[in-house]
């Protein structure tokens, strides 16, 4: 597993660059989520109005967090379960150890869970000696690949078939297989025996439902059905903010969720468990474990990160974004990735080591457009831009070259001057192609795109030419 680099943003996103398999591979992201979001969309008139009602749930659930944390807890404890509160990912990761080591497991199955990714929780298992077999296809893929999901709903959308046809071959010890269906059926073959001898299944959350103690998951394989239902004793990680009062708004954020990640009106498995097994059931586990992550949470709910709390893991802002479709998600060195996780990162592992995600946005809006809880993600990494440049982190280029521009700009009739000089110049020089394929001071663009030539005029004058 690699380790959490986000200062190598830069020399990551150079390298994917120059990655043509993953240029591929990310092909099938620009090709197909966008666009099945915006059919999904068309046939809903309501959906911007369920976006207002769902920023209005989760607005209202964090001004009250503690209230509806303390209900989840009561009713989780009156099905028969227990709920345990972890401060930051170590005490999280004892919790679960302890757990297991209590159910005397040996073997562990876990569906599809980003906290468990960010907790670090499969590395510490496997450690203390518990083996855990991801059940999810994609999570399944990236566990034999030794590497982290690069997005939030397809984990190994960065592979190509080819890449896990080989990957198959080398750890299943089977002919290559070609079709995607033949793949499916091999994982399926291979996980199906390691349901069936897990002492302990972990899943992950969508939602919390304070009123019931209900925690709902959503899959389009079945796994974490199987993750529930079999093992003894089940383990459900997720952080505080996954809370919703009542079933009543968890389908308000439903209805957006699978819409909006891949453009399904509804995800094919969307599952409710409520404790563990009682009297007359017919499976379900013995033991009902939740365990309720801060991680720093709690501090961004009175600050101006707030809003990012909102967040329903759908990666739509990534599906969208012109830096994740040119790098992938591995390029952010971050367990959360695209614009969310350009925000998320630095609460986790601070500014200082994740200066450059902030900074690998173009500012164009789209995350924040497509965002289904309406949060203003350009505005959070500015912030944390801005928070950077306070503390001095922002290199010596940077900040000589804010020096010349407000050295420039409070003194107008040389700005004027200088931005029209320069306009006439690249007019010049990209005048025969149309754009210039290297522009100094400029190289972040030029690297992986032309830079269009103006056509010799500043924005200024031709405002000015259209007010006379």
């Amino acid at each position: 597993m690699s380790e959490v680099t986000p200062l190598a943003f830069r020399e990551r996103a150079r390298e994917a660059l120059a990655d043509p398999v993953l240029e591929r591979a990310l092909e099938s992201i620009r090709r197909g989520w966008p666009s099945a979001r915006a059919r999904a969309i068309a046939r809903l008139p309501e959906f911007d109005a369920l976006r207002d009602h769902a920023r209005e749930i989760k607005d209202h659930v964090l001004a009250h967090l503690d209230l509806y944390l303390e209900r989840f807890e009561e009713a989780v404890r009156a099905s028969g379960g227990e709920v345990h509160w972890a401060r930051d990912a170590a005490e999280a990761r004892r919790l679960v150890l302890d757990i297991c080591r209590r159910a005397n497991a040996r073997s562990v199955t876990k569906s599809k869970s980003m906290i468990a990714e960010e907790i670090g929780l499969n590395a510490w298992l496997e450690a203390n000696g518990i083996t855990l077999v991801e059940t999810d296809l994609g999570e399944y893929i990236i566990q034999l690949a030794g590497q982290r999901p690069s997005h939030l709903v397809g984990p190994a959308v960065h592979m190509t078939r080819e890449e896990i046809t080989e990957l198959f071959h080398r750890h299943h010890g089977t002919p290559p297989r070609e079709r995607p269906e033949e793949l499916v059926a091999e994982a399926r073959k291979v996980l199906r025996q390691r349901y069936l001898e897990a002492d302990v299944g972990i899943t992950g959350a969508n939602f919390l439902i304070a009123e019931t103690g209900t925690v709902i998951t959503v899959t389009n394989e079945g796994n974490a059905e199987l993750t529930h239902g079999l093992p003894g004793t089940q383990i459900v990680i997720a952080s505080l903010e996954k809370i919703v009062p009542s079933m009543e708004e968890a389908f308000t954020l439903l209805r957006l969720l699978a819409r909006s990640a891949t453009g399904q009106e509804f995800s094919t498995y969307t599952t409710m468990v409520t404790g563990p097994r009682r009297p007359g059931d017919l499976d379900g586990p013995d033991a009902f474990h939740v365990v309720l992550l801060d991680n720093g949470r709690s501090a961004m709910v009175d600050g101006v990160l707030r809003s990012m709390l909102r967040c329903i893991r759908c990666g739509a802002c990534m599906n969208h974004c012109p830096v994740y479709l040119a790098v992938g998600g591995h390029a952010y060195g971050s367990v959360y990735v695209g614009p969310m996780g350009a925000v998320l990162s630095p609460v986790l592992y601070g500014i200082e080591q994740a200066r450059p995600l902030p900074e690998a946005s173009s500012f164009c809006g789209r995350c924040e457009e497509v965002c289904p809880v309406r949060i203003p993600l350009p505005a959070l990494m500015r912030y944390w831009r801005e928070e950077a440049w306070r503390r001095g982190l922002a290199p010596p280029t940077a900040r000589f070259g804010m020096r010349f521009w407000r050295f420039l700009a409070t003194r107008p009739g040389l700005y004027r001057l200088v931005t029209a000089t320069a306009v006439r110049l690249l007019a010049l020089l990209g005048r025969r192609q149309g754009g210039l394929r290297r522009l100094p001071l400029a190289v972040g663009w030029t690297e992986s795109r032309d830079f269009p030539a103006p056509e010799g005029a500043t924005f200024m004058s031709l405002i000015g030419r259209r007010v006379k």
